[in-house]
């Protein structure tokens, strides 16, 4: 049995909200991933179900691998186009955020969500939310923000609104949310919300190919590259840096989501602890951190060097300096590991 895991008061006042609202807009942070996206999409297609006028608004475009998933081109990207984004946040009676905490994390976008009216809803599995929201749903002991809407939604009484389009978008979150439930998965209610999704007739393995197995040549030469050439191993700290430059990038010819996942691959190493991966995107630099067990919170990491945040095994941040900035910090950082 799944058990009513939110707070009623909360479910409650989220309830009024929603009746009371015709135009809601759902949006996610900053270089969306398939919880991001997943939650996004499954939680408008089942307002839209419930006959309201919902729309996603993403900070930037979606990676090419999680392109399926919008399958109807109805994702506003607001990098791209900020006018029709900027209007549907101007006049949406209620603004869901899902899947970061902090309104920074959605870049420009989030300074139009400030000016907005509307009531503001999150809904989120990272630590330390900020105070900015009327509903604030946060779990960090959750699998995954797809699954906390999935509450949401079964507290509310509203799983009836759940088609097979809502829970493949659910079931993709929830897939590369936990590396296809492999970690951040040991809860057995996770496999209850699977099995009612799985009840949808989704397509179960298509999903997983999807969005975990599929690359372009380009992407899989620029792995492979990256892991042969230029991963640095750091046996007495048990960690691994890979760094990729601009020019690197584009001998690829990178696409986003390209390197999706090859902060994981060092990992696999059973000597390395903390993994690294630096890219030079070309308006600043991007930071991803991944550790296993409990001596190294990248979380803390993240958030105190980089600007960032996340969990305490995954997490991620920005810079706007040199790529010998961040590796001036990175050994820095080392220095405090044992």
């Amino acid at each position: 049995m799944i058990k009513s895991i939110i707070n009623g008061k909360m479910i409650e006042k989220l309830r009024v909200l929603i009746d009371h609202a015709q135009h809601i807009v759902i949006t996610c942070h900053v270089s969306p991933d398939g919880d991001a996206v997943g939650s996004t999409m499954a939680l408008c297609q089942v307002l839209r179900n419930m006959g309201k006028d919902a729309h996603v608004v993403m900070p930037d475009r979606l990676p090419r691998a999680l392109s399926f998933l919008d399958a109807q081109h109805d994702v506003v990207p607001y990098s791209k186009y900020q006018a029709r984004g900027s209007y549907l946040v101007r006049h949406a009676d209620l603004v869901f955020c899902l899947d970061f905490n902090v309104l920074r994390r959605i870049d420009e976008l989030g300074a139009v969500i400030e000016q907005s009216r509307a009531p503001r809803v999150l809904i989120d599995h990272h630590l330390d939310p900020e105070d900015c929201f009327d509903v604030k749903i946060s779990h960090p002991e959750a699998s995954s923000t797809c699954e906390l809407v999935y509450r949401v939604l079964m507290q509310m009484g509203c799983t009836g609104y759940i088609d097979t389009q809502a829970a493949t978008f659910l079931f993709a979150g929830i897939t590369t949310d936990t590396g296809n439930l492999t970690y951040s998965s040991n809860d057995p209610e996770l496999y209850e919300i699977v099995a009612e999704l799985l009840r949808h007739n989704i397509d179960k393995e298509g999903i997983y190919n999807k969005v975990m197995n599929t690359y372009s040549a380009d992407a899989l030469r620029l792995q492979g590259y990256a892991l042969d050439q230029k991963m640095q191993l750091y046996p007495e700290k048990h960690a691994a840096l890979i760094v990729l430059t601009q020019a690197e990038l584009q001998h690829y010819n990178y696409k986003k989501g390209d390197t999706e996942g090859l902060v994981n691959k060092p990992l696999a190493i059973p000597e390395v602890m903390f993994s690294t991966f630096v890219r030079e995107d070309k308006d600043k630099i991007k930071i991803s951190c991944r550790s296993q067990g409990d001596d190294i919170d990248v979380n803390v990491i993240c958030k105190t060097y980089y600007g960032g945040g996340g969990h305490k095994n995954a997490a991620g941040g920005d810079s706007h300096g040199t790529i010998d900035d961040v590796l001036d910090i990175y050994f820095k950082i080392l220095e405090t590991i044992k």
